[in-house]
């Protein structure tokens, strides 16, 4: 059973994470193109109305993931996804392409907020095998957007910005019947369900009070290199797409590699110093990428930033498991992902905006500065503040 939840998982966290990045891969062309997309603020806004709709969206898939199994929630996810890559190429305006993109977003909402939590349940008392298996789900959600990177990239330089969206509108059905077959038989009905009360909501929120921080940094992080690095590398450094997706399948290939290793780095040096190790080295690398004007130096940085940032993320996602009670898992990673999509959502329309403004560089200052600070918060904390027995 654990196999199936965590082969089903991996799945679907792959296509929800390539999902998240065909579209916003393609804005770069749109923008140098000045069709559908004119400035930099437009992006920021795309982004931002998108995370705020998954947002608000996933407290109503908590409650949801109580009344039906997993299942059926992730095929109407899988169903939308395809749809969402099928119609967005259709889109002959600014408007229509925003209100797609948010659909994309609404459906893109169920895997982190109950799969992850289902994960962490199917394993609870067992330390080593969570971090396994956190490693694991995070490493294929990583292994998902190196594909759509490089896929993205390639088919919109040679075939034009409309074939990778339905290509992987395409690949969205396949793998969405593949994710729903292995877990057939698997239900994930909890015998104690939870009081959704908002006195409930607000006492696991205090029980992981004091990783939001990190969560903050993982959101900025990802949605900050998703939104605007695609445009620095093509539209600063003149990088034509098919590299471009190129370079970034590398960022997150380097960090698929990264945190599929956590479970092994863990239990060899400890939970703090992996996790303190990869603020610092994310801190460093977003400001040499803000800074550098020089492409080789710019690029190789981007693809070292993957391999430190994204090592947090199976680190954060194994404190929760390790913090809050089996029932109170699905609204514990409900609050990460929301504080994960609140803080792109806040930086991305900043950054957007500041873009114009100063310079596309600008996004990856701003992030290191939040980087730095988040890492002299962690560095006292002992090591039961990450959830150590």
């Amino acid at each position: 059973m654990k196999k199936r939840i965590l082969i089903s998982a991996s799945l679907f966290h792959a296509l929800t994470d390539a999902a998240t990045i065909v579209t916003p891969t393609i804005f770069p062309i749109l923008y140098s193109q000045a069709f559908l997309i004119r400035k930099y603020s437009e992006i920021g806004l795309l982004s931002n109305l998108g995370l705020i709709t998954t947002l608000l969206l996933q407290f109503w898939v908590v409650r949801l993931s109580f009344k039906y199994e997993y299942k059926w929630l992730m095929l109407i996810s899988g169903l939308g996804i395809a749809l969402a890559n099928f119609l967005i190429p259709l889109a002959q305006s600014f408007g229509l392409l925003l209100l797609l993109y948010i659909f994309l977003r609404a459906v893109t909402s169920f895997y982190h907020p109950v799969v992850i939590a289902w994960i962490s349940r199917s394993r609870a008392g067992s330390g080593q095998e969570l971090d396994d298996a956190m490693g694991i789900q995070s490493g294929s959600g990583n292994l998902g957007a190196l594909v759509a990177f490089i896929t993205t990239g390639y088919l919109a330089q040679h075939f034009g910005w409309k074939t990778p969206l339905y290509l992987w509108s395409l690949i969205s059905l396949v793998m969405t019947a593949a994710g729903v077959s292995v877990i057939k038989q698997v239900s994930s009905g909890q015998e104690i369900k939870p009081d959704l009360s908002a006195a409930s909501w607000t006492t696991v929120l205090k029980r992981i009070s004091h990783l939001i921080p990190g969560f903050f940094l993982a959101g900025s992080g990802w949605w900050v290199t998703i939104t605007f690095a695609p445009s620095l590398l093509h539209n600063n450094f003149n990088i034509p797409m098919g590299r471009t997706g190129l370079y970034l399948a590398f960022w997150i290939g380097l960090g698929t590699v990264t945190g599929s290793l956590y479970g092994l780095w863990s239990r060899r040096f400890g939970r703090k110093r992996v996790f303190l190790t990869s603020l610092a080295g994310a801190t460093i690398c977003l400001f040499i990428i803000g800074f550098s004007t020089n492409q080789v130096l710019s690029v190789v940085t981007l693809v070292l930033f993957g391999g430190f940032m994204l090592m947090t993320y199976p680190s954060l996602h194994t404190f929760v498991g390790s913090t809050v009670k089996d029932e109170e898992q699905t609204l514990a990673f409900s609050w990460v992902s929301n504080i994960q999509l609140t803080s792109g959502a806040i930086i991305t329309l900043i950054c957007g905006f500041l873009s114009d403004l100063v310079n596309i560089r600008f996004p990856f200052i701003l992030t290191g500065v939040f980087a730095l600070l988040i890492f002299l918060f962690y560095l006292p904390k002992n090591e039961r503040y990450f959830g150590a027995k």
